[in-house]
């Protein structure tokens, strides 16, 4: 008996590793649609692949490493044992580049495997909901094989892919945002209404003010930290003209014409878009290759005793972890959202929640995962993988600092590139907004619902 059950386990698990998403749920895990698990399966797998290149970034593994004389070139031998392995190409930012271009091919991969799937009922949709196990061999070997990349100038290439991947990502955080603050304001109007108090109003004040305090703050503490009466002319202009951008949209979200065609525009919306966009200025003046305006610039010291191979990339720094945790918040998101704004729908290429039919109710409870895109997919397979590229690359520069590799000396340096593609990026990400306020004023005959 204890045999047959043995064998009946292990075929249960060779089948939910071969099958589809449903397998990968607890007998305690709540009923759950097929396309949220499949793509909460597919995050993890990115931030298992974060969690890597992080670890290979920290120095505390980087130095003792270099202690193993049997691992590392170049460091002390003992016993006459030498180390055969390049530690350089499996620490710091060049593990991170190798981490992360796996990543980025990894899912690259699917985004072209999954162009243009309509429904559950293609074949590629199996690939998608299932064969998690060999989709993990796949990423694994992927790895491996990034390692074996030589040097040469593949780190100074994949930066320039980085930093375009990282500019698209951004403006990808910044409809979320929108499209959050919309339906946070819809949401909380709708429920003063329907319950006819005035809470929800308060509380609808409470945070616009919120917002706009943390971001006039923000700019008198960027003003002070990052700029000096005499010089840091490129600081000075960037706040200005930020801050000069978003009061204009925030006059705009309340103007007469604006509420009349568009009743849930309002300042929330537009204190949240404030805030990022001071967050991406932030950003921006962190990376400025001025020690003078930049008090994030790490302190170079010529004196250092390590192996010359041994360069620590900072990335731990506040602009760096609150990047962190914002792209951990958006990937989520992304994973996880449904959306009733159509236009924002068809920025994302994603559908509303689809209408449960009685048939796949009883399905939803007796299987605990159901498969709700038999007669369409929820959300653009490859679109989705995409934004998951896009991560791999954005994560990639927010590791490294979005510092540029130096072939001589084989350090990571602070460029204005960075500065300029979050400058830009920030304005993209205004004029985003400003048309979603002005678009139904433009173009009447469009539906903008």
């Amino acid at each position: 008996m204890g045999a047959c059950l043995g064998v009946c386990s292990l075929l249960s698990c060779a089948s939910c590793l071969c099958g589809s998403a449903p397998c990968i749920l607890c007998g305690c895990c709540p009923s759950s649609r097929n396309s949220t698990i499949s793509r909460l399966a597919f995050t993890f797998l990115l931030f298992l692949g974060v969690l890597v290149a992080i670890i290979m970034l920290s120095p505390g593994v980087e130095s003792q490493l270099y202690k193993l004389p049997w691992v590392c070139e170049g460091a002390p031998s003992t016993l006459g044992v030498q180390g055969h392995v390049d530690c350089g190409s499996l620490l710091g930012h060049r593990a991170v580049y190798r981490m992360c271009f796996a990543l980025a091919a990894f899912f690259f991969f699917f985004t072209l495997l999954m162009i243009c799937v309509k429904s559950s009922k293609d074949p590629r949709a199996a690939i998608q909901n299932g064969f998690w196990f060999f989709k993990f061999l796949l990423l694994l070997g992927i790895t491996v094989g990034a390692f074996y990349i030589p040097d040469g100038s593949f780190t100074n290439v994949w930066f320039y892919f980085g930093v375009v991947g990282s500019f698209l990502f951004i403006l990808i955080q910044l409809i979320l945002l929108i499209d959050f603050a919309h339906s946070w304001n819809q949401r909380w109007l709708w429920k003063a209404e329907e319950y006819d108090s005035r809470c929800w109003y308060a509380g609808l004040f409470f945070f616009t003010f919120l917002f706009y305090g943390i971001s006039i703050a923000a700019i008198a503490l960027m003003y002070n930290y990052y700029t000096h009466s005499e010089g840091c002319v490129e600081g000075k202009v960037f706040i200005s003209l930020n801050l000069i951008f978003c009061i204009c949209v925030s006059i705009v979200a309340v103007l007469p014409k604006i509420q009349e065609l568009q009743p849930n525009s309002g300042l929330l919306q537009a204190s949240v878009i404030t805030a990022y966009t001071m967050f991406i200025t932030w950003l921006a003046l962190s990376n400025i290759p001025d020690e003078k305006c930049n008090p994030n610039l790490p302190i170079t010291n010529s004196t250092s005793l390590e192996p010359p191979e041994i360069y620590t990339t900072q990335w731990w720094d506040a602009p760096s972890i609150v990047g962190l945790i914002i792209f951990f918040l958006c990937t989520i998101f992304i994973s996880i959202r449904s959306s009733d704004n159509k236009h924002v729908n068809s920025l994302m290429q994603t559908e509303e929640s689809p209408v449960m039919l009685e048939g796949q109710q009883e399905q939803r409870v007796e299987g605990r995962a159901y498969d709700n895109e038999q007669d369409g997919v929820s959300y653009s397979y490859s679109f989705f993988h995409f934004c998951l590229f896009l991560a791999s690359l954005y994560i990639m520069m927010t590791l490294t600092n979005w510092y540029r590799p130096n072939d001589i000396t084989r350090k990571m340096v602070s460029t204005w590139t960075a500065v300029w593609v979050k400058i830009c990026a920030s304005w993209a990400g205004l004029f985003l907004y400003l048309w979603t306020l002005v678009a139904p004023l433009l173009l009447p005959n469009r539906d903008f619902s």
